[in-house]
């Protein structure tokens, strides 16, 4: 199902997003990525992706920011959730953003089958 699908990666660790862009191309998606909510926002509405994968915790506009306003802006568009955490459990950072939203929530380190099995359910309409 890989095919062209556009996925917008957002996180403000560089190393996510390198690990991130890297593993999905090898499986044939188109991989952006943007480092924080308001670059990605502006990248989303300039160039669609079917789905976003978006970190929480950021500098500049965090995860829940942007994951509310691509849901009011880009209602077909997938929104999957991920976090390492921050002052409290990761999972209450997520359990916020599924209240939002997104329709996957994912801990970091990322199970990167399983966020490939995510994106193709969205795009499958199978989720």
């Amino acid at each position: 199902m890989e095919g062209n699908i556009k996925i917008l990666v957002i996180d403000d660790e560089k190393i996510v997003r390198d690990i991130v862009r890297l593993w999905l191309g090898r499986v044939g998606f188109d991989v952006r990525v943007a480092e924080n909510g308001r670059i990605g926002i502006e990248m989303q509405r300039a160039d669609p992706a079917q789905v976003v994968i978006c970190d929480l915790i950021m500098p500049e506009q965090e995860g829940m920011e942007t994951i509310s306003q691509l849901r009011k802006e880009f209602p077909d568009t997938g929104v999957i959730a991920i976090s390492g955490g921050g002052q409290i459990a990761p999972d209450a950072y997520l359990n916020v953003a599924g209240q939002l939203g997104a329709f996957k929530m994912f801990t970091k380190p990322l199970p990167m089958e399983k966020v490939v099995t995510a994106i193709n359910s969205w795009v499958e309409g199978d989720f």
